[in-house]
């Protein structure tokens, strides 16, 4: 039982491990793999830090990179081994940002991790990939990221113009007007519509993604997008259009919907039931049609939990257990430390699971 409780216990993998792992798991998730994913895996490359990389907040990937060039080195040349011991095919991305310039070339390293600008480019394609699926994941993987503007949260003016800004564009630390930044005369959509903004994006030669911060969230918010006047009309017109046929296909998508969240709460109150054989039936439902709910973010709708693995799942059964049988949320009402709250009904949980005949 202590075993579930003790992740850590398991022995350190080698670096080859680590790489394959981080690789395989990549590779099935997505059907290609690319040097970045296996870093950011492995965790020597913060995600946000790519993510800002590829907006210009700072020129080389490199100094974000989280080992030594030995070990970077190293990393990578197992993950190329371990392509074409695959029979992965090879794909170059270009890594670009949009400028009001146009198109700059993003670069990954400067003296830090000298020779391997090759190799951070370099993506493998799983060979089972049709022409077509091949042709867009080539495309996916060389796009160039959107560009995006913010709503301000104080008052902000332009560093070129000096005008007050109601929206700003960021380019070399700097904010910038619309105008300055290359995106005069555009409209902005708000969110809401998702075939308007789908098919404004489509006809807007020029455009751009609005966001605002959450303060309650902690992170930025997508609350619409800019593009031209023509293109919200042409849009618009075409929503008119077809707009009976869309919301046919939408009740459509819900009952799909429906029936798919039926089977799959079905299927994970059936792997809790071999995990736990002992778990009382009703409590069995209610786990798994709680863990499972569609949007919740909770661990049954995670990629693992989709795929009902084990691990998932016995999450799923002991964080019911941790609110449903624990004075856990009563502790953390009183302003006890999650951390501290956990520890105090750790006990409490495993008897209850080593009743239900945790396997």
């Amino acid at each position: 039982m202590s075993g579930i409780f003790v992740p850590y216990a398991k022995p350190k993998l080698t670096l080859e491990e680590r790489v394959t792992m981080s690789a395989e798991a990549a590779l099935e998730d997505q059907q290609h793999v690319s040097a970045l994913d296996v870093l950011m895996r492995m965790g020597l490359l913060p995600p946000s830090a790519v993510d800002m990389w590829r907006k210009g907040r700072f020129p080389f990937l490199e100094e974000r990179i989280q080992g030594s060039p030995e070990k970077v080195g190293r990393s990578l040349e197992i993950f190329r081994q371990w392509a074409e011991s695959r029979g992965l095919q090879p794909v170059e991305a270009r890594y670009v940002r949009t400028t009001r310039e146009g198109d700059q070339e993003l670069q990954f390293t400067d003296v830090r991790y000298p020779g391997l600008e090759q190799a951070f480019r370099s993506h493998y394609v799983s060979p089972k990939l049709s022409e077509r699926r091949k042709q867009s994941v080539e495309k996916k993987i060389t796009k160039s990221p959107e560009r995006v503007v913010f709503f301000p949260k104080r008052d902000a003016v332009c560093s070129e113009c000096g005008v007050e800004l109601d929206l700003l564009s960021m380019e070399g630390g700097q904010p910038l007007c619309m105008a300055c930044a290359g995106l005069g005369g555009l409209e902005f959509l708000p969110s809401g519509d998702t075939a308007l903004t789908r098919r404004a994006t489509k006809y807007s030669e020029k455009r751009a993604v609005v966001v605002e911060f959450s303060r309650s969230r902690k992170r930025y918010e997508r609350q619409g997008i800019l593009v031209t006047e023509a293109a919200i009309r042409q849009a618009e017109e075409e929503c008119a259009d077809d707009a009976p046929e869309r919301a046919l296909q939408r009740e459509r998508a819900a009952v799909a919907r429906q029936k798919e969240d039926v089977v799959f709460v079905e299927e994970m109150g059936a792997k809790i039931h071999v995990l736990f054989p002992r778990c009382p039936q009703d409590e069995v439902r209610e786990i798994a049609r709680h863990t499972a709910l569609r949007g919740s973010g909770r661990v049954g709708r995670s990629e693992a939990g989709r795929k009902l693995d084990s691990k998932a799942a016995t999450l799923a059964v002991i964080a019911a257990v941790r609110h449903r049988h624990t004075k856990y949320d009563e502790l953390l009402a009183k302003g006890a430390d999650r951390v501290d709250a956990r520890a105090a009904v750790q006990a409490r949980i495993e008897e209850i699971l080593d009743r239900w005949g945790m396997l």
